[in-house]
């Protein structure tokens, strides 16, 4: 169900967040819709000779979860995307569950802005995205 949380409504300190395990097949997609084919991704055999040892998942998949939470629930439908920062902390690799979370920290009132703290972690609680997004709610 997608929320449509009135301007008004809005409070420092509300957050929303989802959960969703990592799998190949999300990998593999992402690669297909971006063109993004970076071996660390998509090839074992490569991947074992990086620094994770192991295929990871691309960093912009993590970042398109918090996506998901600020369209469909905080601060929801009505809501347009005016900037978004982000710091990739850690690896996801595939078969992690990942949970993303987004907290208001600042309403613009005059310009019916509000500024969110966005974030993914893991399964063991690692951050593994940490970032700011600035969002226009109509």
């Amino acid at each position: 169900m997608v929320q449509d949380i009135p301007f008004a409504d809005l409070k420092i300190g509300d957050k929303a967040s989802m959960s969703k395990t990592v799998s190949e097949y999300d990998v593999y997609a992402f690669a297909g819709i971006t063109g993004d084919y970076n071996p660390v991704h998509i090839d074992a055999e490569y991947a074992k000779t990086t620094m994770f040892k192991e295929r990871i998942a691309h960093g912009m998949l993590s970042a398109g979860f918090i996506s998901a939470v600020i369209g469909t629930a905080l601060p929801g439908a009505n809501s347009i995307y005016m900037g978004q920062e982000l710091t990739f902390k850690a690896p996801v690799k595939i078969g992690d569950t990942v949970t993303a979370t987004v907290e208001v920290i600042e309403k613009i009132e005059a310009k019916k802005r509000v500024i969110l703290r966005t974030t993914v972690t893991n399964q063991d609680g690692v951050l593994v995205v940490d970032g700011k997004a600035t969002m226009l709610k109509k």
